[in-house]
This record gives C-alpha cells, structure tokens and sequence, in this order.
C-alpha cells in the first residue's frame, strides 16, 4: 500500500468524521433554555404562564422589556436565527413541558430567508400547524402571531420577502379562524407603505427597537386576555 493512497485513505476517514460530528450537533438547540426549564418552578408562578415561542424578535423582545415577561408571568423561549423545524423539535421541552395556559407562536420569518435551507410557503404554514396542534392536544391554549413586516433581509438580500410573507400571513389567518385560535396581527399595526418594518420601530428593518415592541406588547396582551376567555 503506498503512502499516498495511506494519506488519501486517512483524509476520507477525517472527512467523514468531520460529517458525523456536524450531524450530531444540538441542531434545534436543546441546550439552550434546559437549565432554565428546569428552575421554571422556581422562577415563574405555576398559574397563568404564557409561553413566547420564537426566533430572535422574540429573544430581543425578553432583553429589551423583561419587565413586560416578568410582570405578567410570561416565559420568553426565543433562540436567534432559528426556523420553524427547530422550534417544532423544541416545542416540547421548551412550551409543553412547562405546563403553560397559553403559548404564543412567533415565527416563519427565517424560514423565508432561507436560514436553514430552502422552505416552501406550504412547508413554513405546516410546521407552525404542527406546534399549534401539539399545543392543542396538551390542553395549551393557541395564539398564532403574524410574520412581522420585513421589505429585505439585509443578510439575505436576494430574498424576496414580501409576498410570501402576505402569503403566510393570510394562511395563518384563515387557519385561526377556522380553528378557533387567536391569530395575533402585528402585521397591520406595523407594516410601512411598502409593507416593511419602517425605521421607527426597527433599526434593520426586522428585528423590532425597543419602540417597535411597545407596539407588539398591547396587541400581545389583548390577544392573550381573548384566548384565556375562550
């Protein structure tokens, strides 16, 4: 056996190894609100929780007014940049098991932007479907919040991301409605002329400043104050 095909033999195998390890990363991140979850008890009253499910608007929203989650027993379960199938191998472990009245489900807008590959419109409605049903099914009441206005991703600026962001929406909507959830339009309340995120409520034109959240934290509690009166 010559040295060369020895060496060519040991970079497959490194390669290979390198694939193996990637794939046994914490993909949906687990880790990430474990030890959280379980000092829940210990941190948030046991009656009336709310959970927020989501990306980084929802965890931008818990650094910018922890007051506003704090004060009214709300648990923040965002992680940055993820896409709807990571929050939906999370659901579990970070909404259902920590027993809440509600959840509030923020997301869809990185599955747009192509974050982890490429998603149909179908396939962005079916994984938010799929954590609504789970929450359903485990006595949770349903709170489905519109994509946020977004007119670009600046990470992503070959995007388009308007149309299917009304796309969703409106599937989003007519999902609610025909199941009884709550669907939560920040969409209306802050969107431009151009149907984006101007800059007084955002400094990218995704993610929200502290005044785009103070526009989101009414229309918030109205729509939890409507699913806990169901």
């Amino acid at each position: 056996m010559s040295k060369f095909f020895q060496l060519s033999v040991c970079i497959v195998f490194m390669v290979w190894g390198n694939i193996f390890k990637l794939k046994a990363q914490d993909w949906p991140n687990l880790k990430r609100y474990a030890e959280a979850n379980e000092q829940v008890d210990a941190t948030h009253a046991k009656e009336d929780r709310v959970v927020f499910m989501g990306n980084s608007i929802t965890e931008g929203w818990v650094n910018s007014d922890a007051d506003f989650f704090t004060e009214n027993n709300f648990i923040g379960r965002g992680i940055s940049g993820q896409t709807t199938p990571q929050m939906l191998l999370r659901f579990r472990q970070d909404v259902i098991d920590l027993d809440p009245v509600a959840v509030v489900i923020l997301a869809g807008t990185n599955d747009i932007a192509g974050n982890t590959g490429p998603m149909t419109n179908k396939q962005i409605f079916d994984n938010i479907v799929s954590m609504a049903e789970l929450a359903e099914a485990n006595g949770i009441k349903v709170i489905i919040s519109s994509i946020l206005p977004a007119a670009n991703y600046p990470w992503k600026p070959e995007i388009e991301s308007v149309a299917p962001i009304l796309k969703i929406n409106t599937m989003l909507q007519y999902y609610c409605e025909g199941k009884g959830f709550i669907y939560l339009d920040y969409f209306s309340e802050m969107a431009n002329e151009e149907n984006g995120l101007p800059e007084k409520f955002s400094y990218d034109g995704v993610h929200p400043t502290e005044a785009g959240y103070k526009v989101m934290e009414p229309l918030a509690l109205e729509a939890i104050g409507k699913a806990l009166r169901k």
